[in-house]
């Protein structure tokens, strides 16, 4: 069943026909959201159901925006595991630190929840070409996801994103080319060739779906808390959909009587001083964030200078009575290997700017020790190997084994 009534502007509150294809809001040019019938949905589907369905993203069906379940786009994307994170904890000061852990997705990263419902949506309407911009993660899950579709796929990218990503659009058949610029000028491309090649833009907010698909991890983290959701999120923040799909999920469920506490995490909105729009904007008390000019960070998936839904990402902090920040770039790399000493996890760059955050909101008190601290590690390490300087011992066999060096 679905339970659909319309799509609304979430600047303006203008309703759309939730049958019709749509991109922006055509009065203020803002991203839109999918609204349901909560009191339908909450008689028709009680949390009980969930209990023998599939541990994938799809068991969440009828708070989903997918129609006909025969259009669905899959790579069967599996529920991610919340890690718990002790040594990591302890390093930290604090009693529980856990690990979302969001590289077991497919093709690497969180970005495979938006573009598994935005693709499957697509299909739905029967849409043959879609284009997007990326700083990485998202190109490559695109390219996936429309080559399992049969769609025809266009990607855009700054030259100088990450070697993976690259490839992987390669490997599955996108057209895929390289900007001398940011994403924003990549997001520029797109936008103009809509009406050239009459492709659909599948940019961050600009349709409304892919809020849908990074939604599903605010929904399984509340079933993986047992229904009770944690004290604080930290959330690497580029175009920000996942910090806001999150959120509208955590209200979505408390609507439909699920949550056993009516609390909601505080919502940490992390960012690198490389690239920190949104941290500036709250720091001055903004609802709309300033382009950031000369964005420069290695963690390329929130090297994003203007955010079309920066109002959202901060109307979602400020009522979860959260943050905005930004830490040093220089640090990233040592919170990339602190985790992966400590806990084996393998995080990316993005998500090391979330342990810098950690640290700073601890000492000034915003987060307590005895606080429940999720981390989401929206990426794979490996997919990022510009990020990783190692100097390694060289031991040559022509000469005999130092055993004293080892």
């Amino acid at each position: 069943m679905n339970f659909v009534t319309h799509l609304e502007c979430a600047n303006c509150g203008r309703k759309y026909d939730a049958a019709q294809v749509h991109n922006l809001c055509t009065v203020c040019q803002r991203p839109l959201w999918v609204r349901y019938d909560l009191p339908a949905l909450k008689k028709a589907f009680p949390k009980e159901k969930l209990r023998d369905r599939p541990w994938t993203l799809w068991r969440y069906s009828e708070m989903l925006p997918v129609a006909d379940p025969s259009r669905i786009v899959s790579l069967d994307e599996t529920v991610s595991p919340v890690l718990e994170a002790r040594r990591l904890a302890t390093e930290f000061g604090i009693q529980h630190l856990f690990v979302k852990d969001e590289s077991r997705l497919p093709t690497g990263s969180f970005k495979a929840r938006g573009m598994a419902l935005a693709i499957s949506k697509a299909n739905e309407f029967g849409i043959r070409q879609v284009a997007v911009p990326t700083a990485g993660n998202a190109g490559g899950a695109l390219a996936a996801y429309s080559a399992r579709a049969g769609m025809e796929a266009y990607v855009f990218m700054p030259a100088d994103t990450p070697a993976i990503n690259k490839k992987e659009c390669y490997l599955t058949g996108a057209k895929t080319y390289l900007v001398n610029g940011l994403i924003t000028d990549c997001g520029r491309i797109v936008g103009e060739g809509k009406k050239v090649k009459g492709w659909f833009d599948v940019s961050t907010l600009k349709e409304p779906y892919r809020i849908e698909g990074k939604k599903t991890m605010g929904l399984e983290l509340a079933e993986q808390f047992d229904w009770e959701l944690p004290d604080v999120i930290l959330y690497p923040t580029g175009g920000g959909t996942g910090l806001i799909g999150m959120w509208k999920a955590f209200n979505e469920l408390a609507a439909l009587g699920w949550l056993k506490s009516p609390a909601k995490p505080k919502m940490i909105s992390c960012q690198s001083e490389g690239c920190a729009p949104i941290a500036a904007a709250f720091e001055k008390g903004e609802r709309f964030a300033a382009k950031f000019e000369n964005a420069d960070t290695i963690a390329s998936g929130i090297r994003v200078p203007a955010a079309v839904g920066d109002f959202m990402i901060l109307d979602a902090v400020r009522e979860s009575g959260g943050v905005a920040l930004a830490t040093p770039e220089a640090d990233i790399p040592k919170w990339m290997r602190l985790a992966a000493s400590k806990e084996g996890i393998a995080i990316c760059p993005e998500t090391a700017v979330c342990f810098g955050a950690l640290e700073v909101l601890l000492k000034r008190g915003t987060i307590k020790p005895s606080d429940r601290v999720v981390v989401f590690n929206t990426g794979a390490a490996q997919k990022y190997p510009e990020a990783i300087t190692e100097r390694l011992p060289l031991i040559d066999l022509a000469k005999p084994l130092d055993w004293t060096s080892i």
